[in-house]
């Protein structure tokens, strides 16, 4: 299935021809966006959130879907958890049970 997927990906994300494509507007130009990705939302959401700033936890917010910010969020903490669990020598069930308060297994 994913073979598929990938295929797929490749065949709608080539570019498409010149000659299909709507002329440029010759007018002024825009400054482009800036757009992020879900790793930055999810660090600067966690960030925010941590240092009680809401205005900060809501534009990260914004810079991705919910889904691709709980994705990132989910991978930070991870991330967080493995190296707090090298850093201590313990496992990662046991770092991530203390970080939450859980008495020990």
């Amino acid at each position: 299935m994913s073979g598929t997927m990938a295929r797929l990906w490749k065949f709608f994300s080539r570019p498409r021809p010149a000659e299909s494509r709507p002329p440029a507007p010759p007018a002024k130009r825009h400054p482009k966006k800036q757009t992020h990705n879900l790793f930055e939302a999810a660090a600067a959401y966690v960030a925010a959130g941590v240092e009680d700033d809401q205005d900060g936890v809501d534009e990260a917010a914004t810079w991705v879907s919910p889904e691709a910010l709980s994705f990132g969020v989910n991978e930070l903490a991870c991330r967080a958890v493995i190296a707090l669990a090298r850093e201590r020598d313990e496992s990662p069930t046991a770092v991530a049970r203390t970080l939450l308060g859980l008495p020990g297994t």
